[in-house]
C-alpha cells in the first residue's frame, strides 16, 4: 500500500461492496435504498460470484443494508448541497464507487474528485473506458495512498480541486483500515477546506458496543481483512470521534447513528431489512 502500488487489480474489499450493492438490488425487494449495478459490470466477476460465502442473501443482509445507506446519505448530501451551489464532491477512498456514472444528471454540475492508490484506480480508469464509459472532464481520479504519501491534499488541489471554494467530502469505509493517527491527521488537514464544507466519515465502532450477533460477524470480517493485508486498525467510540473532529479543528461535528439511517432509508419494509450498529457516521462542518 504505497505510492508505487503497482497491483493490476482492485483491492478485495471494493469489489465486495461493489457486489453487495448490487445484490440489494437483485435480490431485496424494491424501494431499492440504492440502485447499483455499475459497480457490479466495472467488478467483471467469475460467472459464480453469487455462491461465494461472503454473498450468500440471507448472510450478508445487513452488510449490503449498511453498505447502501452509508452510500445514500452521502450522495443526499452532496446532491442537497449542489443544488444550494456546492460544485465539489471528493470521495476518499472511492474503491469502485458509481455515483459519476450512475447520477450523470447530478454529477455534471459538481467537479467530482474520486481519491484511491494508484495501481486499483489505474485499473478502474481502464474497466470505465472498456465499459464505453470513460472518464469525462468533470470526473477527476487522484491517485494517492494516504499512509505514506503525505502530498495527498497537493495532489487533490493539482487535479483541479479549489480548496477556496466549499465541498462535501465523503471517507466511507476507510477509517478502520488507517491508524488513528493517520485518521487524525486526515481530519486536520480537512480542516483546511473553505467555509461551508461538510465532511462525512464511517467509523467502526469498538467490538463491546455490537451485540452479540454483530460481534460474531465483525470478528470474521476482521480475519478477511487481515488476511487480505488490510487489517482493521481503528475503533472509536461515537464520543472519541466527535472529539477527534472539533480537537483537529472543524467548528461543528456530530454522530449520525445508524438509527438515524434505518429511520430514513428502512422504515416501513416488509422484509425488516435494517442497517447494524457497528459502522457509524461522522458529520462535520468547516
Amino acid at each position: 500500500m504505497s505510492g508505487s502500488d503497482t497491483r493490476v487489480g482492485p483491492d478485495d474489499t471494493a469489489v465486495r461492496v461493489a457486489l453487495w450493492r448490487a445484490l440489494h438490488v437483485l435480490v431485496d425487494a424494491p424501494p431499492h435504498v440504492l440502485h447499483d449495478k455499475v459497480g457490479l459490470s466495472i467488478a467483471d466477476p467469475d460467472p459464480g460470484w453469487r455462491e461465494r460465502g461472503d454473498m450468500h442473501p440471507d448472510g450478508t443482509r445487513a452488510f449490503r443494508a449498511g453498505i447502501v445507506a452509508r452510500a445514500r446519505f452521502v450522495e443526499d448530501l452532496a446532491v442537497e448541497r449542489a443544488a444550494h451551489g456546492l460544485t465539489q464532491y471528493v470521495l476518499l477512498g472511492a474503491g469502485l464507487d458509481t455515483f459519476a456514472q450512475r447520477r450523470p444528471e447530478a454529477a455534471a454540475g459538481l467537479r467530482v474528485f474520486e481519491v484511491d492508490r494508484p495501481g486499483p484506480q489505474e485499473w478502474k480508469r481502464r474497466r470505465l473506458d472498456e465499459l464505453g464509459l470513460g472518464v469525462p472532464g468533470w470526473l477527476r481520479l487522484v491517485p494517492v495512498d494516504f499512509e505514506t504519501d503525505g502530498a495527498w491534499w497537493e495532489r487533490l488541489t493539482a487535479s483541479g480541486f479549489d480548496p477556496g471554494m466549499p465541498a462535501v467530502v465523503a471517507s466511507t469505509g476507510v477509517s478502520m483500515y488507517l491508524t488513528r493517527e493517520a485518521n487524525a491527521a486526515t481530519l486536520r488537514q480537512l480542516t483546511a477546506l473553505a467555509p461551508g464544507s461538510t465532511v462525512a466519515m464511517t467509523f467502526q465502532e469498538p467490538l463491546e458496543m455490537l451485540d452479540p450477533g454483530m460481534r460474531v460477524a465483525r470478528q470474521a470480517a476482521e480475519r478477511g481483512a487481515a488476511a487480505a493485508g488490510t487489517p482493521f486498525i481503528s475503533f472509536f467510540t461515537p464520543e472519541e470521534i466527535v472529539a477527534l473532529a472539533l480537537d483537529a479543528g472543524f467548528g461543528e461535528a456530530r454522530h449520525v447513528s445508524t438509527d438515524l439511517l434505518n429511520e430514513r432509508y428502512f422504515a416501513g419494509r416488509a422484509d425488516g431489512l435494517r442497517t447494524p450498529k457497528g459502522e457509524e457516521m461522522l458529520l462535520a462542518t468547516v
